[in-house]
């Protein structure tokens, strides 16, 4: 009697597994089963070109609060003018320590981003140069396009530069940011010297 209940309870058990291995097999083809976290995939967040009825303007990229700055942000209140560059030039100074180890890396990161047009060496003799673009000016025995000795431009004046650029040199505040535009800026200064 033990032995028939047994023999039911598999059977009935077996039955059961195959009918819902049946059924589940039997719906739509292209489905890939069940889901596990379908918001891995299925995401519920409003994509930033969608309407969204949570703002009353409807729009989901909205503008950040007046008066607020990005987690991480450096703010350089400079203007991108002739009279921003020269403010900059006598209020701006590194902060950074003067360790080796900055100088290393901003020499890396000048041959990477500066020396195709400044030359290694920074005497404007960069591949770009080569190929048959004006040189920028040498920083130890040019003249700056903004007037005086490039052997003279202060801390302030080479970061103005490089954050927003001046006549072909493009900005470079994308690139490098505020930490690695002063190691570079320690780096040219050593070229200033040669």
């Amino acid at each position: 009697m033990l032995a028939m209940n047994k023999i039911k309870i598999l059977g009935t058990t077996a039955i059961v597994i195959a009918a819902s291995v049946i059924i589940t097999s039997c719906k739509d083809k292209r489905s890939t089963g069940w889901e596990y976290a379908p918001n891995m995939y299925e995401h519920i967040a409003y994509d930033p070109d969608q309407k969204n009825p949570n703002f009353k303007d409807g729009k989901t990229a909205q503008l950040p609060p007046a008066g607020t700055i990005p987690v991480g942000f450096v703010k350089f209140d400079y203007p991108g003018t002739k009279d921003g560059y020269e403010k900059a030039s006598t209020e701006v100074k590194s902060t950074l320590p003067q360790t080796r180890q900055n100088f290393e890396q901003g020499k890396v990161l000048f041959e990477h981003f500066c020396s195709p047009c400044h030359g290694v060496s920074g005497q404007g003799d960069g591949l770009v140069v080569q190929h048959g673009f004006p040189p920028p000016p040498s920083y130890s025995k040019g003249q700056s396009s903004r007037g005086g000795a490039m052997k003279d431009l202060t801390d302030g004046k080479i970061y103005h530069t490089i954050t927003y650029g001046v006549n072909a040199m493009g900005s470079y505040a994308s690139q490098l940011d505020p930490q690695e535009r002063w190691k570079v800026i320690m780096y040219v200064h050593h070229l200033q010297t040669l």
